[in-house]
């Protein structure tokens, strides 16, 4: 089963999971915010439906997605594409959204300032 895991990491930690991955550590699938805030602000509850009806279902157009998720085209067109342009889902070359993976788990956490 192919995972995603999305997370909030630093530059430093991204570069290193990059050095490890070159030396031939596998490091899994990632994708990496670099704060909560822009991972909650590109993750809104309208994209995670999005997300999640993509998830094993193979290419999808947007009008079946729009269908899927229970909204209007244009509004899933639009989420669609702010998520293509920064690398969370594909785009086929046939125009088709897709996201290769049967699981996606994002890791967000807090802990009290010592």
């Amino acid at each position: 089963m192919a995972t995603l895991i999305i997370n909030v990491s630093d530059l430093e930690s991204v570069k290193a999971r990059l050095d490890a991955a070159f030396l031939g550590e596998p490091q899994g699938c990632a994708y990496s915010f670099n704060s909560e805030e822009s991972l909650l602000s590109m993750l809104t509850p309208n994209r995670w439906a999005i997300v999640k009806a993509l998830l094993g279902s193979g290419p999808l157009g947007v009008r079946e997605l729009a269908r899927r998720v229970g909204r209007d085209v244009k509004g899933v067109h639009t989420d669609t594409q702010r998520m293509v342009l920064c690398g969370l889902i594909d785009k086929t070359d046939d125009g088709k959204l897709l996201l290769p993976y049967d699981e996606v788990r994002v890791d967000l956490h807090c802990q009290a300032a010592a």
